[in-house]
Formats: C-alpha cells, structure tokens, sequence
C-alpha cells in the first residue's frame, strides 16, 4: 500500500481533532435555536425564555426560542435530533419525552439516552392531588377508602392518554391498590375546569392549574407527588406522608443537545445556565410558575433520566398504556 494511502486518514483525523475545539472555542458565532416541543404559552416555553434570555446575554448571541409542539413532543425532539450536533440547536425537554415516550410508544423514532446529550435539568414540580369539596375526603387515606368503597366508579381527569398525570395517577392507583376510572381530556386545565364543575372526582394537577383553586377554597389539595414537601405548597403533604413510603413522580424541564455535540459546548453550555438559575431575577420568574429551580452537571442530568424512564416504563406495563 503506498506511505500516502497510510498517511492520509492520519492527516484527515488530525485536521478533524483540531477543527473540534477550534468550533468549541469560537462558540457561539451566530443565534442559537432552543426547541419546546410544545405549544406556546405552557410551562415548557416560560421556562425556555426565562433561561434562554439569560443565557444569550451572557454568551453574546440570542437564544431563539421556537415552539414545535405536536405528537406528544415527537415533533420537537424529532428535530434536534436530526440537527448538526454543533450546539446551535438545542432542545427544552421535559419528562413527558423524554421520559415517558420511551414506555408508552411501541415505536419511537428517537432514543433519549442515546440521541441526546443531557446539558442540565433547569426546573422541576411536583404533581398536586386536588378533589372536588363535594366528595366528602380531606386526607389521601380517606380517598383511598372511597375508592375502594367505589371499585371504578370514581374517575379521574388527565391532559390525555400517556401523559405524565395519567401515568402518576396510574403509580399512585397501584400502590394504593385501587382502580379509578380514567377520563382523558386535552389538557390539565379542561381537567380541572370539571373538577371544579363536580363532572370528574379527582386530579393530579400541576401547581399552576391547582394551587389558585386550592388557596381560593374552591379545591381540596390532599397530596403532592414529590418526595419532600414543595416550597409552593408546604403545607400539602406528600404521599410518601400519607402512607406511601418512596413515592417520588415529579415533572420536569431541563436542555438537552443533539449526540456528538462537543463536551466543551456542552460544558459552556452548562455553566451558563446554571448562571441563569442562581440569578435571583430568572429565580424569581420561575418560582412566579410555582416551579422550583434545579441545575445539575450532565452527569447527574443523565443519571436521573436514566431512572426516569426506567420509573414510567414500569408504570406503564403495569397500567398496560401503549400507543401504536
């Protein structure tokens, strides 16, 4: 073989090693595109211009924000993953995607663990378990024995099918060993809306569709979802509380990059928005969403989604939730 076949990829791997940093170093040059793969005007999207803002000031270039919702977030996550892994393109995931796709789609064009590179969870909230005044229950271990009073004749509302309250309203169905009757809506707050009007009995609703209604005395928070009590209601217990030891659902929001994207990017990528968070104004904003801040390295972002799914795809093979 001639020395010149021998010696060019040598060469070829060189250059490609040297323009690596070199792109890292000169990052970034132009506007950066964060994709919510959701519909304007949702948790999802405050959060990625809250953070987006901040970290586009701090690095120079705006961070565009566009919402490409649709298909359960497919559509967005679609996107990033097919996009230049040069850190330009960036994705808001959120656990419904992330998360819960991979349990509940029997076919899923993307792999969250393997086509995206986890930059930092920014946000996370528990679920807040409301029921209507007119049901007659003021604690977790009251409803629990309604329900079973009741075998499938207390129902439930959800933002839909596969969703992240179904799915928890599903967990917690099974640690209490009851069966409530699933009523599917096209969001959480048409859910809430009829459990206000008596049409459905029971919500596990985010803070910002609940809490309102709670404070107002309108709904009866029983529970919250997380492991520890939340800042934006400390006085609601939580499952774990009510006698449910390890009972830990929460939804979250945290940016993600295309596989490949250089570790330097990610790493700048990384401090910045960790920045953002601790910047008393974009806490502030957050917390406005009843959310609470959070901010890890890669590694612990990667480490907690890789029990995420794994947590949701249990879920849904016991509640047997699958979308063909």
């Amino acid at each position: 073989m001639p020395r010149r076949a021998l010696v060019l990829p040598l060469v070829l791997a060189a250059i490609g090693t040297a323009i690596g940093p070199a792109r890292a170093d000169h990052y970034p040059n132009h506007p950066i595109r964060l994709i919510v793969p959701f519909a304007a005007g949702g948790a999802a999207d405050a959060v990625a211009r809250i953070i987006g803002k901040h970290v586009g000031d701090a690095l120079g270039q705006p961070v565009v924000v566009e919402d490409r919702g649709g298909a359960g977030g497919i559509i967005g996550a679609e996107i990033v993953k097919n996009a230049e892994p040069d850190g330009y393109t960036l994705l808001l995931g959120q656990s419904g995607p992330i998360s819960i796709n991979p349990g509940i789609y029997a076919k899923l064009s993307y792999d969250p663990e393997k086509d995206f590179v986890p930059i930092s969870m920014t946000t996370a909230y528990p679920y807040v378990l409301v029921v209507n005044p007119s049901l007659g229950v003021k604690t977790v271990a009251e409803l629990v024995a309604l329900a079973r009073s009741k075998p499938g004749q207390l129902n439930y509302g959800t933002a839909g099918v596969g969703v992240s309250n179904h799915l928890v309203t599903e967990l917690f169905d099974d640690k209490a060993g009851i069966k409530m009757t699933h009523v599917p809506y096209r969001g959480t707050s048409l859910a809430v809306a009829d459990l206000l009007a008596g049409q459905v009995d029971v919500v596990f609703a985010d803070p910002v569709s609940a809490l309102s209604q709670v404070r107002a005395g309108k709904l009866i928070a029983l529970a919250v979802t997380s492991k520890d009590r939340s800042p934006v209601a400390p006085d609601v217990p939580t499952l774990a509380e009510s006698g449910y030891p390890g009972f830990d659902a929460i939804a979250w929001h945290g940016f993600l990059a295309p596989a490949g994207t250089p570790r330097q990017i990610i790493e700048k990528l990384n401090s910045e928005i960790i920045k953002a968070l601790k910047d008393p104004g974009s806490a502030s904003l957050i917390e406005q969403q009843a959310m609470q801040v959070v901010g890890n390295s890669p590694e612990q972002f990667a480490g907690f989604i890789r029990q995420d799914i794994e947590l949701w795809k249990d879920v849904a093979r016991q509640a047997k939730v699958e979308i063909k």
